[in-house]
């Protein structure tokens, strides 16, 4: 099993809406944000995180 895990820090609300290309996201407050991901493969010896690969 793969996953992502994508974690998003704001500098204000954690309330977004989705701008009108359909693929943008923005705080509602208009404030700093970032978003990042790791994705983490489940195997039998434990988790791979394939991202710091």
């Amino acid at each position: 099993m793969v996953v992502a895990i994508e974690p998003m820090i704001n500098e204000g609300t954690y309330k977004t809406r989705t701008l009108s290309d359909g693929w943008t996201v923005v705080t509602m407050d208009g404030k700093l944000s970032c978003q990042f991901e790791h994705t983490v493969a489940i195997t039998a010896n434990g988790p791979v995180v394939l991202t710091s690969l």
